[in-house]
């Protein structure tokens, strides 16, 4: 046992074989004079077995190769093996194509240490960190619009994750419920950050450009996520998407009331939007966002920002309106349904990260990592 290493660094690779000997080498700089060891787990249908096999002869650190002949749950499941296999419970996975800078591991332990956080997550989007290797605009879009829509369905497990998104980072095997994880693809933080309330920290990161090689994002790829976003967490905003669909059939009900007792068809949309308004926000703290509301703002100040914000969605939404029925000849109706539709999800990530978004406690823990009121309770109960 005293023989164990105080790190296992987990790479899972598909075709990375120009990268290996470049990123053991600075994993190795990095990491001197610390326990360690390096294991790929690779799904590779290239020469890299054989290169991480004649890189782990000459290497100063211990490099260990899972070959997967039949991969199971992409990255995800690639990363899984990984960490039940490592010699050590302190895991640090990223990817093997050097845009997860090696040199930023002694931060991850450093902070593993000093917070004792279940997690440390090396994010792009907090203090000096950056996405620079993320190729072109389109790709920095994607990547920025997903980790939106992530947070805002997990808005309390991912309080402290300013990049769940993220393939780099360290967890802490002995407290992540291992059994519990169903990878699908290649966001594994986000299945590990999902499925348990875990104690995270951050330290920043500026992701790379690759070293060498192609990249492996592709349509398939952004699919598997969906997927896998929707698998965890399809419930909450299902019921959001309820209550906007009784709420889009009531605003398009008392609309057609309206213009049918011969109200102006932009007066009838202005009083069924506000009606409707206030009926959405009843039945969400009822029924979508009641286990939040106890660590969010008052009542009042949440009905303020959502009210403030579906009326100025409407300001928006109603001139949309005016121009499909006058320019385009769009039926009125079906009009108001259209811009209903595209409203829902502006409205969604709002109250999810805005109006519901918990009170930040002024409180840190004697560790660092920032806790809520009954988390702290618990702790000194314990």
């Amino acid at each position: 046992m005293a023989n164990l290493p105080e790190v296992t660094v987990v790479v899972p690779t598909f075709n990375e074989s120009m990268n290996v000997a470049e990123l053991v080498r600075r994993i190795a700089d990095a990491l001197e004079g610390t326990p360690s060891e390096v294991l790929f787990v690779d799904d590779s249908t290239d020469e890299t077995p054989r290169v991480i096999e004649e890189v782990a002869a000459l290497s100063p650190i211990s490099v260990r190769l899972i070959h997967r002949e039949k991969p199971v749950g992409g990255l995800g499941g690639a990363v899984l093996e990984g960490i039940k296999s490592a010699r050590s419970d302190v895991c640090v996975v990223m990817d093997g194509d050097l845009q997860h800078p090696p040199e930023v591991i002694p931060l991850l332990l450093n902070s593993h240490t000093t917070t004792d956080a279940d997690v440390v997550v090396a994010s792009r989007y907090t203090g000096d960190g950056a996405a620079d290797g993320l190729a072109g605009a389109v790709r920095m879009m994607v990547s920025k619009a997903s980790t939106l829509a992530t947070k805002s369905m997990f808005p309390l497990r991912l309080r402290n994750c300013s990049d769940p998104m993220t393939g780099f980072f360290l967890i802490d095997r002995r407290r992540i419920e291992l059994q519990t994880l169903r990878p699908r693809g290649f966001k594994i933080l986000l299945e590990i950050l999902a499925r348990q309330s875990l104690r995270v920290s951050e330290v920043p990161f500026r992701f790379a450009e690759r070293h060498a090689g192609e990249s492996k994002a592709s349509l398939r790829q952004g699919v598997h996520f969906l997927t896998q976003l929707t698998a965890l967490r399809f419930g909450k905003m299902s019921g959001f998407a309820l209550i906007g669909a009784l709420g889009a059939a009531a605003n398009l009900a008392i609309m057609w009331g309206l213009t049918q007792a011969g109200v102006d068809y932009i007066a009838a949309a202005i009083v069924a939007a506000e009606v409707t308004i206030i009926g959405n926000f009843l039945l969400q703290e009822r029924f979508i966002f009641r286990e939040m509301i106890g660590q969010a703002s008052t009542t009042r100040l949440r009905f303020l920002k959502s009210f403030t914000f579906n009326n100025a969605e409407a300001v928006i939404r109603i001139p949309i309106l005016a121009l499909l029925v006058e320019t385009w000849h769009v039926s009125s109706v079906f009009a108001a349904g259209i811009t209903l539709v595209a409203a829902f999800f502006a409205r969604f990530f709002f109250h999810s990260l805005v109006v519901y978004a918990p009170r930040r406690s002024k409180t840190a823990s004697a560790d660092g990592v920032l806790m809520l009121p009954e988390e702290r309770a618990s702790q000194r109960s314990a």
